[in-house]
């Protein structure tokens, strides 16, 4: 099994609750939503190692809970097209790895690659 099955037990066992970012439309609803609950997109390269070690480094240190953000995770490689639209949508220039923090539809974090940082991300909505 992969981290980011749609196997409910498997997000459990993870540790993180992780909402897989699959289409346009539901980009446009997460970012909407972020008026009524921070929200974090993480976007991931699965065939690169830099972004593998960003996204473990990330799942380790993150204390944030569901009741204060809801994450999202974007496999790069599989939807282009919403990788793509998401820099449109927050005007962050696309990277990977990546993580994109939006509070009332405005980005109040982002950073890419080694700069990614759990608790920065977490600090950011609590501003």
């Amino acid at each position: 099994m992969g981290w980011f099955s749609k196997d409910k037990e498997e997000k459990k066992q993870n540790g993180l609750p992780w909402e897989r970012l699959t289409s346009v439309d539901q980009l446009k609803e997460v970012i909407a939503g972020s008026s009524e609950k921070p929200v974090l997109l993480f976007k991931h390269s699965t065939r690169c190692s830099i972004s593998s070690m960003a996204l473990n480094s990330f799942q380790k240190g993150w204390e944030g809970t569901p009741e204060e953000i809801n994450i999202y995770y974007l496999d790069l490689l599989n939807y282009r097209d919403v990788s793509n639209a998401t820099a449109k949508e927050t005007g962050v220039m696309h990277q990977s790895p990546q993580v994109i923090v939006l509070k009332n539809n405005e980005v109040v974090y982002t950073a890419t690659h080694s700069s990614i940082s759990a608790r920065s991300a977490l600090n950011s909505i609590k501003k």
